[in-house]
């Protein structure tokens, strides 16, 4: 299992907003509707993002911060001026809120030479007019994203979930393993013990103090977070998710499905037709307006290919 790949599931640009913008003085960018995340690099000089007093990150040339949070958030350089690129990544229903819930309102990593290269790229196809950007640019968001992530969860001071953290161990981590890998499987407490090598007393307890919830109920929400993703493509079915996340048949599913989202699996995809689950449970969201200072740039910006 890839940790991060697992976060990052679902999470794909499309038709993402893009930003370049040249900061002289502070600039505050409100969050109205839209969009869940913003990823912001910094292509030359140096800058201040603050969501809140207590909450502010410098970056250098090179650095990223991701904005996780519907709270206007401010922008100040440091310096005379600095170049900013920046991309909004919008994000529907479930859709990527497993990531968004794991992420603190704000988050950055310093500058790396692996990073820095999609930076200048990213900059430079904004600047360009070539069939297909918008593509090239969204998939150039989607590595941007997963290279700032990675680098943020090596940190120190990263704040990654519990269960993240408990993939490192060597009880909790093979079960962990194992769910994710193949969640369909009937899996029973004896059985993630086994694959543990201990017994299921010490298995549950060290899972459940490491992960925060026994590991059933870890199980059993996790099928349903793919399963939120997998109603959502075309042509899915309750029967045909429920059998792919580990149900037998539909009632099950749709009990547990409803227990924990709140809504049945049939309601809820009709939801992604209409948009009324989108509507009613977006709770993060962006579009970039200046409320002061001053930037040299156009409005945020969504090319067509």
């Amino acid at each position: 299992m890839d940790a991060l790949g697992d976060l990052l599931r679902g999470v794909r640009a499309d038709g993402a907003l893009f930003n370049r913008r040249v900061l002289t003085r502070p600039w505050e960018t409100h969050r109205d509707e839209g969009a869940a995340l913003e990823l912001i690099t910094v292509v030359r000089g140096s800058v201040r993002v603050s969501v809140a007093p207590d909450e502010t990150r410098t970056l250098r040339e090179g650095g990223a911060a991701i904005v996780c949070t519907k709270a206007p958030f401010t922008l100040a350089t440091i310096g005379n001026e600095c170049e900013l690129v920046s991309g909004s990544y919008q994000l529907d229903n479930s859709v990527g809120r497993r990531l968004i819930s794991t992420l603190p309102p704000l988050l950055a990593v310093p500058s790396g030479e692996e990073c820095m290269p999609i930076v200048e790229l990213i900059a430079a196809e904004i600047a360009a007019d070539r069939p297909g950007r918008q593509y090239v640019m969204d998939r150039m968001l989607d590595w941007m994203l997963a290279c700032t992530l990675r680098e943020w969860f090596d940190l120190p001071e990263a704040c990654p979930p519990a269960w993240y953290r408990a993939l490192g161990d060597d009880v909790v981590g093979p079960a962990l393993h194992a769910m994710h890998d193949e969640p369909a499987r009937p899996w029973t407490v004896a059985a993630l013990a086994a694959r543990a090598q201990v017994s299921r007393a010490v298995f549950a307890r060290n899972f459940t103090d490491l992960v925060g919830r026994p590991p059933m109920a870890y199980l059993t929400e996790w099928r349903m977070t793919l399963a939120a993703e997998l109603l959502a493509e075309p042509g899915a079915t309750v029967a045909s998710v429920a059998g792919q996340v580990g149900y037998a048949d539909g009632f099950g599913f749709s009990d547990a499905f409803k227990r924990i989202r709140g809504i049945a699996p049939s309601a809820y995809r009709a939801s992604l037709t209409t948009g009324e689950l989108g509507a009613s449970r977006t709770t993060d969201t962006a579009g970039a307006s200046p409320a002061s200072g001053n930037a040299a740039s156009g409005p945020a910006l969504r090319v067509a290919g």
